[in-house]
C-alpha cells in the first residue's frame, strides 16, 4: 500500500509473501532479514534479522503474547532542520515508521500497555554523512520518541562508530547483537547512501496525518 511518500515504507508478515525469507542453520528457525525502509511483525518462533550502520531499528514486543517486530529505518537529512527549524519533517517520518510498526502489531492482537522496545544502532559509520552526525540524530530519535510515548525501553545499544547485526527472537524477547568493527565489504554502508538518496528524493506530504 502506497504511503505518504514517493517509495513505499514497505512491510510483512508471516502470512504474507516476503522476499528476504530463509532458514537459519545457526539457530534452526525460519528467519526473516529486513531492509532499511522496511518493517516485520512475527507471532512465529523465528528471528529477525538487520544489519544496521547509522540507521535505528526498534524491536517492539508484548511482552504476554510473544507478539513482535521489528522496523529498520532512518530520518532524512533536512538543511532547515540543522538551522534549527521548530517542525521537523524528518521527526514526523521517524514517528510515522514507528506507528507503522506499532499499529501493526495492535492489529494482531498485541496491547499497547504491554508492549516493551529494544532499540539498536545509530552508528555514525557514513564518512559522507559524518558532518550531519545521521547516526546520532537517529539515536537520539528514536530515544525521544520513547520517552515521550511512555513505553517502557527494556535495552539499547546506540550510537559508536561501528556497524551491528541484530538478531530478535520475538516470542522469547531475546536479542543477540554483533558489532561489526570491520567490514569485509561496504555493502552497509553503500546500502544506507542508496536509502538516504531515496528519502532525499522523497516528499512527505498530506495524505496520511504525521506527528
Amino acid at each position: 500500500m502506497q504511503t505518504a511518500f514517493e517509495q513505499p515504507f514497505t512491510g510483512a508478515a508471516p502470512d504474507s509473501p516476503a522476499p528476504n525469507l530463509y532458514f537459519d542453520p545457526r539457530f534452526g528457525v525460519q528467519a526473516a532479514k529486513i531492509l532499511p525502509g522496511e518493517f516485520y511483525v512475527s507471532t512465529q518462533d523465528m528471528v529477525l534479522v538487520t544489519v544496521l550502520g547509522s540507521c535505528v531499528a526498534a524491536c517492539v514486543r508484548d511482552t504476554v503474547s510473544g507478539l513482535g517486530g521489528m522496523n529498520h529505518f532512518m530520518l532524512p537529512e533536512n538543511a532547515e532542520e540543522m538551522r534549527g527549524a521548530l517542525i521537523a519533517p524528518s521527526a514526523r517520518y521517524g514517528a510515522h515508521a514507528m506507528e507503522m510498526l506499532i499499529n501493526e502489531l495492535l492489529k494482531r492482537g498485541a496491547r499497547r500497555e504491554r508492549l516493551e522496545v529494544k532499540v539498536f544502532g545509530g552508528g555514525n559509520v557514513i564518512p559522507r554523512m559524518s558532518h550531519a552526525q545521521i547516526g546520532t540524530r537517529n539515536a537520539n530519535f528514536v530515544i525521544d520518541y520513547i520517552e515521550r510515548e511512555r513505553m517502557p525501553l527494556a535495552a539499547a545499544d546506540l550510537l559508536d562508530d561501528y556497524a551491528r547485526k541484530v538478531y530478535f527472537f520475538p516470542r522469547s524477547g531475546r536479542v543477540l547483537v554483533k558489532k561489526l568493527r570491520t567490514l569485509a565489504n561496504d555493502t552497509v554502508v553503500a546500502r544506507e547512501v542508496e536509502y538516504q538518496r531515496r528519502l532525499a528524493r522523497a516528499r512527505i506530504t498530506g495524505s496520511i496525518e504525521l506527528f
